[in-house]
């Protein structure tokens, strides 16, 4: 049974995820998708995709189809959003600056904002001042105070203008977080901060409350960053008489040495060395979503101390609120390995096989759907991502491979010594006509036995012989898919190469 209490279990909920198109979809809004989908998913709820695009210098169109490509792949569907509508559209907050604009208005008539006509030049040198005296920058230019008549016919005039929010000068507010508890802050040390722009669209403190409000919105799921300025959310909300959602400030990520957030630098520096904290990257790399899931959801969650496999519908069962962690956690790509190889090792083998072919393709390796079934089961135990199957296994789909002479000489061998190895080892292959790996491996012991060798020997010159690499899948298991013609063939090349280099020794 879900672990949330029984209010929040019989409670269908309505979360969001509102990111800014800026940027690509990381491992962070990746995690914060899914709390809520997981939470929506759990309690019969709906889980909202909106885009929160004001920032129109920073906004970047392709970042949208990023955001969403990600989150259809790691399995996460919303029921409401901008591509496919519904009873609060639209989702995109581009599209409803009149809706923030109505509301800003309501504030001012209820006496909880103000227009603001100061210039940039004015606050900037009012900012020095009070920087030059010690003090935190705050606004305190004369348009808190005047008359309301007055400001409606500047606005009226065309005058350029802002539209700030009216902090209180007296007392305190206390607001909630779910994870940290309550929060006091004196209003004294608030700012009157601003709305609306002077270009009419509203800022982020207005917004995503405006929307939250008229989107039903239960439980808000956001990084810890904005804790800074909760409060000025609580104060909204209450301006207006609204409900207040319940609040939950996740932790953030620090970079893998667990010293300090992750920043875009680090996140240069961490493609460097091979890993990167972007959804599709994760993808690219070869990695499964389940397995991406599966990692992102402990960490800042966990639902006991030693679980560790969770697919997506024992997520949505036993996730709970009451066990998100405050704490900040580091990122680990060992973890995501390790969770990856649990998942890879569950996947029915038809479906590895399918999910290893684009690897392949990717690489103009044309790898047919029968051998991959074959290879699927041998591969599988030994996988961390799903591109390893190409490092592995590209040789089964090669017309020869091509090793040097040098690499076909067995350990504490001569060359001449691996010659013969291989010859009698064709000549043991080539009596054989049921060409499978129980088969295989019995002469072949039997055959090191009586030439005095380690298995170990010449299994290593025939491996190198039939799959051009040191290390493979099992030898018998690789022989007895290769099949018996490319085999001999092989072997036969590589009698060739070790006889020439035995010349030269000689």
């Amino acid at each position: 049974m879900p672990n949330n209490t029984d209010k929040e279990a019989k409670r269908p909920v309505r979360v969001r995820f509102a990111p800014s198109p800026t940027g690509l979809t990381h491992l962070g809004s990746a995690r914060t998708a899914l709390y809520n989908y997981l939470l929506a998913r759990q309690t019969g709820g709906q889980f909202i995709l909106r885009f929160e695009d004001t920032d129109r210098k920073r906004y970047d169109p392709q970042a949208e189809d990023d955001l969403m490509d990600s989150l259809h792949w790691l399995g996460i569907q919303w029921d409401e959003g901008p591509d496919i509508g519904g009873p609060h559209a639209p989702y995109r907050q581009s599209q409803r600056k009149h809706i923030y604009l109505q509301h800003a208005e309501q504030l001012i008539e209820n006496d909880h904002a103000f227009y603001c006509f100061c210039s940039a030049e004015e606050l900037e040198a009012t900012r020095k001042e009070q920087l030059a005296r010690g003090e935190q920058p705050h606004y305190v230019g004369p348009c808190r105070n005047l008359a309301p008549e007055e400001a409606a016919e500047r606005v009226a005039a065309g005058e350029r203008h802002v539209i700030r929010f009216k902090m209180p000068k007296q007392g305190s507010i206390t607001v909630h977080d779910r994870l940290r508890g309550d929060i006091t802050v004196e209003n004294q040390y608030l700012d009157d901060f601003i709305l609306v722009k002077s270009d009419g669209h509203a800022v982020y403190h207005l917004a995503a409350m405006v929307d939250d409000h008229l989107m039903g919105i239960t439980h808000v799921f956001r990084g810890e960053e904005w804790l800074a300025t909760f409060p000025r959310h609580g104060h909204i909300y209450r301006a207006f008489g609204w409900q207040e959602p319940e609040w939950i400030h996740l932790s953030v990520f620090l970079k893998p040495s667990g010293k300090g957030k992750m920043s875009k630098r680090d996140t240069e520096q961490m493609k460097l060395t091979g890993h990167s904290i972007f959804v599709q990257d994760l993808k690219d790399e070869g990695y499964l979503p389940e397995g991406v899931v599966n990692w992102i959801a402990l960490m800042g969650w966990s639902y006991d101390d030693k679980t560790e496999f969770f697919s997506m519908p024992d997520l949505i069962e036993k996730f709970s609120l009451d066990k998100l962690n405050p704490s900040s956690a580091a990122i680990d790509f060992k973890k995501l390995d390790h969770y990856n190889g649990l998942h890879i090792r569950a996947l029915e083998p038809e479906d590895l096989a399918a999910r290893i072919k684009p690897f392949f393709e990717a690489e103009g390796i044309d790898a047919d759907d029968e051998t991959l079934l074959k290879l699927a089961p041998i591969l599988q135990v030994r996988l961390t991502t799903l591109d390893d199957a190409v490092t592995f296994a590209g040789f089964f789909f090669k017309e020869q491979v091509t090793p040097e002479a040098e690499e076909l000489v067995g350990k504490k061998m001569s060359a001449a010594e691996s010659a013969e190895a291989a010859r009698q080892a064709y000549e043991t292959l080539q009596s054989i006509d049921d060409f499978s790996h129980e088969t295989l491996e019995p002469p072949l012991r039997a055959l090191a036995e009586r030439m005095g060798l380690k298995a170990g020997q010449l299994f290593g010159i025939l491996r190198m012989a039939v799959t051009g690499q040191q290390v493979s899948p099992p030898l018998f298991e690789s022989m007895a898919i290769i099949g018996r013609q490319v085999v001999l063939a092989r072997i036969d090349q590589a009698i060739q190469l070790l006889d020439e280099l035995a010349a030269k020794e000689a």
